[in-house]
């Protein structure tokens, strides 16, 4: 019988653990689901930061280490671990995203704030533009960025992707380096943010490239909080450059009740709800993985660490 670590807080794990043991048993796995088997007995770590495990050298029989969220900036660099680690790519936390980014580039493509806030007392008959007038830029173009592209395509919106290696997505251009970021960016009446946070793209959006974006455009950040530079946003949110900008990350979370993004007319927070991990659809991911390692193939979403993701 297979011993599985629940790393978690207790909360989730009490969430989680059903989930996974009816996706074991799915799997035809058996395995001994625990928070707290003795480190040298654990074949496999079921992780999320939130657990307070940081030294992964005792767990010398441990074949792999699975992560419960999709971002593993807070452990990939953890010189214990040793093991393979897996991050989540959960089908359910994909259509949340995409649900998300359609929902918000919808709201700012047709002006519905104005409408939702009044118009104080002006029949204003302007209608917004269709969906084929207004480019929107994706950063990012792995799992979550490929699925939102599609989606906002679908809708007849014209779509620019960014990412390091320049990914194809069918029907949206594909942009790569420092002169496509700049190209991305100077076509983004919506800009929307689905990268990971590595070295390469901390304050990726600084004061310079803000700049680049047609006045007025909004911004929607569901990736990292630590993509944009604060207060390069704040300035050009002041300044009337950038339209809005909808923040579901933050740099500190949860975001200090003090923070100027609560209380900014041009700011919209949400509470880093874009996207979750479901616990019935995430397990058999966690499973497939087990059965994988189990059988000696090749683990689903191994992260590289040279990449940070």
């Amino acid at each position: 019988m297979l011993r599985v670590l629940l790393a978690t807080n207790p909360a989730t794990a009490a969430e989680f653990a059903p989930h996974l043991r009816t996706a074991f048993t799915a799997a035809g796995l058996a395995v001994d689901l625990s928070g707290d088997h003795p480190p040298g007995a654990v074949d496999y770590i079921v992780y999320a930061p939130d657990s307070g495990l940081t030294d992964f050298a005792p767990f010398t029989r441990c074949k792999a280490v699975l992560g419960l969220w999709a971002g593993v900036e807070r452990i990939v660099g953890n010189p214990t671990l040793t093991q393979p680690l897996c991050r989540m790519v959960d089908p359910g936390l994909r259509d949340g995203m995409v649900e998300y980014v359609c929902g918000h580039v919808l709201r700012h493509h047709l002006g519905m704030d104005a409408h939702i806030h009044g118009l104080a007392g002006r029949w204003d008959q302007r209608a917004a533009p269709l969906a084929r007038s207004r480019p929107v830029g994706i950063l990012g173009a792995g799992e979550l960025g490929g699925a939102c592209a599609r989606a906002l395509l679908a809708l007849g919106f014209p779509v620019t992707v960014w990412s390091r290696s320049g990914t194809p997505v069918a029907g949206a251009i594909a942009e790569a380096g420092e002169d496509g970021l700049a190209r991305t960016l100077g076509r983004a009446q919506v800009l929307v943010l689905l990268l990971p946070l590595t070295p390469a793209t901390e304050n990726l959006l600084d004061a310079r490239r803000l700049a680049l974006l047609p006045p007025g455009a909004a911004i929607i950040n569901a990736g990292r909080g630590a993509l944009i530079d604060d207060d390069a946003l704040l300035a050009a949110l002041d300044g009337g450059t950038l339209g809005h900008a909808t923040l579901d990350v933050f740099r500190v979370e949860p975001l200090p009740p003090g923070h100027r993004f609560w209380h900014h007319r041009r700011v919209t927070v949400t509470p880093h709800i874009a996207a979750d991990t479901r616990p019935d659809t995430a397990s058999a991911v966690i499973a497939e993985n087990i059965r994988r390692a189990q059988a000696g193939t090749a683990l689903l979403h191994l992260v590289d660490r040279g990449l940070g993701y």
